[in-house]
């Protein structure tokens, strides 16, 4: 960052007062521009035993299989956007489940958190990001082409906990690679 958002004028990293990090601080104004990590939310959507998966259309990794996620937008929770990105990248309307998966994704500074989903009717398409959706036996997962070391925690974390009814939410650090 070079200049303040709040008053245009020049900023530099310094360790405000009371603080223990450096962080971006305006030389006029002294507002301090905190970064903090994104958050990414998905949803594992099933079917009678399958798992539906979108192949990405945009990069990063585009072509590679993926949960349908994205990032959270202000003003709404957790689970709004989860259901919120199942339409648009899925086509699909699921009954929200349990948050069952979070994993921190250091590198990218980011938080991808997972809820089950159950898609009623085998009813999705291709949204704007997406180039193809498909229902997968857990079998069948094109694990060798996930986008993503997340998608990789979230569907066996969601498989461990189908195959033994844990429910409790399973906290993880996606390795540094992007590749998985």
């Amino acid at each position: 960052m070079q200049y303040c958002s709040a008053c245009g004028q020049p900023v530099t990293s310094t360790i405000p007062a009371g603080d223990n990090r450096l962080r971006d601080v305006c030389t006029s104004c002294g507002t301090v521009h905190y970064q903090n990590p994104k958050i990414v939310a998905g949803c594992v959507p099933e079917h009678e035993g399958q798992i539906l998966l979108c192949r990405r259309a945009i990069e990063p990794r585009r072509g590679f299989w993926t949960v349908p996620a994205g990032f959270m937008e202000m003003g709404e929770s957790l689970a709004e956007a989860a259901l919120r990105e199942t339409w648009e990248e899925a086509l699909a309307k699921v009954e929200i489940g349990p948050l069952f998966a979070a994993v921190d994704v250091i590198h990218a500074g980011q938080l991808h958190v997972f809820f089950s989903g159950k898609l009623s009717r085998p009813e999705f398409g291709a949204g704007t990001e997406t180039i193809e959706t498909r229902l997968y036996r857990p079998e069948d997962i094109p694990w060798s082409e996930l986008a993503f070391p997340s998608i990789r925690i979230a569907l066996e974390q969601y498989l461990d906990n189908r195959r033994t009814g844990n429910q409790l939410v399973h906290l993880s650090t996606a390795p540094r690679s992007i590749r998985g």
